[in-house]
């Protein structure tokens, strides 16, 4: 019988994967042999895989590259990182790497934006694209960054105030964006995003604030999808409706000349996914160029903010199975020595799935588990994995330590979590390690974060005695 835990995984995917391979009975990723990593760091242990953010950011690049040549399309492609999804330093510094601009969305961004500057990481050329409800440390920030010349500063006008409090901190003429309140999905508790200006008052918004304003020149409109880029008819239906409102503009405002279709990729979430990249960018494109053509209208230059495709697939978090608990004649539950809640709170936050296999012992017999948290908390598990009914791991033994991998976590979870703060229960934050290829192309690992100590939690909690 195959009862082996690598016959579970060759029966239900296709494996190896471009990332995922064996070594003997143990887990490669991209090249790195996991259980190594383990043996230097220990676990907990959060990793940071660097060059996958350089090698994401150049394939998106080259579909639309290689889309626009195909339609003969007369505009431009940039893409920018959405910052949200991590602010680390080792992170933009990657990204910055390839040529690609910036999306921010609260005014701490811009903190981190001139720090960029000064580095040399970015210059007066880069779009800084800010998006959000802008309040007045975020207003102030923004106008303190086009005062000082960076002129590709493009605020999206997300509520009606805004262009008048902008105006008050920028000195000379600015270039602005007006984001789209766009229809949410039909199972949202809501009819329509909170954040943007409606479909129908888009076109009076300009001509009663933006037409006759001579410090204000419309350049982009923004378009957002909240649940991303998918071959849905519900996106497609959104994308259309956005472009009448763009060539409805576009014939009243000369100077609006880009499209930001805000809205990330999808980013693999299990050994079966399957989504055609290039095939979504291709219609994309073919369906802007078509409605233009068909308006007589010039095609705008395209804008992405691609935040988890730029690093999501980047990050992920080993464990060690601490214990095995019994607790009925069906349910065993496998004990993590850390939290769910604390280092992957997308699981317990909003159920997201991860890729999740066992790093070590593919050789042995698996069995059917629960996974449970440190925390006293009953939402601290992870039940199912994707496109399985339960989760499978090999057998738990006291002698032979077993260690489980997630992947493609390197998108909100440090934020979401608190990097560097308090934790539930007072579960500390993991070890960070930053994983890189030097010119060689050998694996460099390097110490991030140490794991935090009770020093670290006892001074935020006030009982520090100095």
């Amino acid at each position: 019988m195959n009862t082996k835990y690598i016959n579970l995984i060759d029966q239900t995917y296709y494996f190896p994967q471009e990332e995922f391979d064996l070594k003997e009975d143990s887990l490669q990723f991209h090249g790195i042999d996991l259980m190594e990593l383990i043996k230097e760091y220990g676990a907990p242990l959060k990793f940071t895989y660097l060059p996958k953010i350089s090698e994401n950011i150049q394939k998106a690049k080259k579909w639309f590259t290689e889309a626009i040549e195909s339609h003969n399309y007369n505009g431009n492609y940039n893409y920018c990182y959405c910052t949200k999804s991590s602010h680390f330093q080792h992170v933009l510094d990657e990204a910055l790497q390839n040529n690609i601009h910036i999306e921010t969305s609260s005014a701490f961004d811009i903190n981190i934006v001139e720090k960029l500057q000064k580095k040399g990481k970015i210059n007066k050329d880069t779009y800084v694209i800010c998006n959000g409800f802008k309040r007045e440390q975020y207003i102030t920030n923004i106008g303190r960054l086009i005062n000082n010349g960076h002129q590709n500063c493009i605020p999206i006008i997300d509520n009606y105030e805004e262009i008048d409090l902008l105006s008050e901190e920028i000195k000379d003429d600015f270039k602005i964006g007006i984001r789209i309140a766009s229809e949410e999905e039909p199972k949202f508790e809501f009819y329509t995003s909170r954040l943007g200006i409606g479909y129908k008052n888009i076109v009076p918004f300009y001509e009663e604030q933006i037409k006759n304003n001579d410090k204000v020149e419309l350049k982009m409109l923004h378009f957002f999808i909240n649940t991303g880029i998918r071959d849905t008819a519900y996106y497609w239906n959104e994308l259309l409706k956005c472009l009448k409102v763009y060539i409805r503009l576009k014939k009243i405002c000369p100077t609006l000349d880009s499209l930001n279709i805000g809205g990330g990729f999808p980013i693999k979430n299990s050994l079966q996914f399957d989504y055609d990249y290039q095939y979504m960018i291709n219609e994309i494109i073919n369906q802007i160029k078509i409605s233009c053509d068909e308006a007589e209208v010039p095609v705008p230059h395209i804008f992405t903010e691609f935040g988890s495709f730029t690093v999501g697939e980047s990050g992920g978090a080993i464990y060690e199975i601490l214990y095995q608990k019994q607790q009925n004649d069906r349910e065993k539950w496998n004990m993590i020595n850390s939290s769910f809640i604390t280092t992957l709170p997308d699981t317990w936050a909003i159920n997201k799935r991860f890729i999740m296999l066992a790093i070590n012992r593919w050789n042995d017999e698996y069995e059917r588990v629960l996974l449970g948290g440190l925390t006293c908390d009953s939402d601290d598990y992870y039940n199912s994995e994707q496109n399985m009914n339960a989760i499978y791991l090999p057998k738990f033994r006291k002698d032979k330590p077993l260690y489980i991998g997630f992947f493609n976590t390197g998108a909100y979870q440090e934020t979401i979590g608190g990097f560097g703060g308090l934790q539930h229960c007072l579960i500390p934050s993991p070890k960070h390690i930053l994983i890189n290829k030097d010119k060689d192309g050998k694996i460099t690992t390097k110490l991030f974060s140490e794991q935090q100590k009770s020093e670290d939690l006892l001074k935020i909690l006030g009982y520090d005695d100095n």
